[in-house]
């Protein structure tokens, strides 16, 4: 196997080294940091619940998905600009190395910021120095377009000699009713989903991830995020979206690993040979959907729970009195039933989805106004299924269609994306795909 490596540094101009965990020991002005000063130690498996700051970044899984979720997150599309396959493996290559050290705090080099020449260009860019590792993670994915043609570019050939490997369930997603998809925050060759306890840190990953593929990859779109919509470990309370209603109440936990191997992680039966690549790991699903915020917020308290179909408060199904009550769809009453057949709580149930589970793992997100005094703001949904195919596809049919909530809501973004499983020591991302 081949070692990922580091771009090779300039010539230093002293002996200093910084370590952005180590260099101020507190944040810069205007940062917010999540975890407290002086945390130290390791989070060493995925869904650790302790106060360290560290995920591991090699393991069975990519870190990202049944990890704890994050406060914040930087999501990033790119397309490969280069027909170059040996490019495009050697900034795989380039890319592993740097993230496996700002996942432990690091700078993408050693002393990359300031160490490397006054006069040269820094290799780090230097904004997550003296800040914590804050739990980051990040987890690439690759996309329809990069074994042929894709809905982004259906001319497309197979650039890199990889279209036999492509997984069966890596296809484009269909169109819903009431799509209103724009390209341009569509699609994409590949992803990284960066998530971390401090935003500074999420963003300084992908910015350096796409300093270091300048000339291989370009940013297609990206997407910023705060305040996670979905709980993954059982002992994380459960968030509220831009609705102000809890989200992800009934969502996949790291803990159930019989319903994580059966909705969530790719099986060997899955693929042919060729695809084996992606045995493990998992099909990313992104969505942006912008709320209309102005006319919910003048919707009744009691049309907003119809709608949902749970209580604003509590979170507890319409006729129940907790949270984790399961939802009573039988119970009606001489107006109909209490949880309507269009609340969105009734559509997306697995009792009326043939069982269907998905793993959950969206953000807000707030990206200011659209020029006419209506805030751009809703949910980046990010979705982990074993098969999109036949578990999102249907899932979004339905709601697309049914639910009341879409009358305040709009699709503007979409792509799939294959992860593959986690690293080895000494291996990179898409090794077994390229090699």
């Amino acid at each position: 196997m081949t070692e990922p490596t580091a771009p090779p540094p300039g010539p230093p101009t002293s002996s200093r080294r910084f370590s952005r965990r180590t260099l101020f020991g507190a944040t810069g002005a205007g940062v917010v940091v999540a975890a407290a000063a002086g945390v130290t130690g390791a989070r060493l498996a995925e869904g650790d619940s302790s106060s360290s700051d560290v995920v591991a970044f090699r393991g069975t899984r990519q870190a990202g998905i049944i990890t704890e979720a994050q406060d914040r997150l930087h999501f990033a599309s790119f397309d490969v600009i280069t027909d170059s396959r040996d490019e495009l493996i050697d900034m795989l290559k380039r890319w592993t190395a740097a993230a496996e050290r700002m996942t432990r705090g690091q700078e993408t080099v050693d002393g990359g910021a300031v160490d490397h020449g006054e006069y040269n260009p820094p290799a780090d860019t230097g904004e997550a120095l003296g800040l914590e590792a804050s739990a980051l993670t990040l987890t690439v994915g690759f996309g329809p377009g990069l074994f042929g043609p894709s809905a982004s570019d259906p001319s497309r050939g197979d650039r890199f000699g990889i279209g036999d490997r492509k997984p069966a369930a890596l296809k484009d997603l269909p169109g819903f009713a009431k799509d209103a998809i724009e390209p341009s925050r569509s699609h994409g060759d590949i992803c990284v989903q960066a998530c971390a306890n401090d935003p500074q840190v999420a963003v300084h990953a992908i910015r350096n991830l796409a300093r270091l593929g300048f000339g291989v990859v370009s940013v297609r779109w990206s997407q910023l995020g705060f305040g996670r919509t979905s709980t993954t470990t059982a002992n994380q309370q459960t968030p509220r979206n831009m609705f102000g209603f809890k989200d992800g109440t009934a969502n996949i936990r790291a803990e159930q690993t019989d319903v994580l191997d059966r909705w969530v992680w790719v099986d060997p039966t899955d693929n042919p040979a060729s695809a084996q690549w992606m045995t493990g790991g998992s099909y990313l699903v992104a969505r942006r959907i912008r709320m209309d915020i102005e006319p919910w917020d003048r919707a009744n308290l009691s049309e907003q729970e119809a709608i949902v179909g749970r209580t604003k408060g509590v979170g507890a199904p319409l006729g129940m009195t907790r949270e984790d009550d399961t939802p009573n769809f039988a119970v009606a009453t001489s107006d109909g039933p209490t949880i309507a057949r269009d609340a969105h709580v009734r559509l997306a149930h697995p009792d009326n989805l043939n069982g269907i589970q998905i793993l959950r793992r969206g953000y807000n997100f707030t990206d200011g106004s659209d020029g006419f005094g209506h805030l751009d703001a809703g949910l980046f949904f990010i979705a982990y299924c074993r098969d999109p195919g036949a578990q999102f596809v249907p899932m979004q049919r339905q709601l697309a269609s049914k639910d009341a909530m879409m009358e305040y809501l709009s699709h503007n973004g979409s792509a799939l994306f294959a992860c593959p499983p986690g690293l080895k020591p000494g291996e990179w991302w898409g090794q077994h795909l390229f090699t």
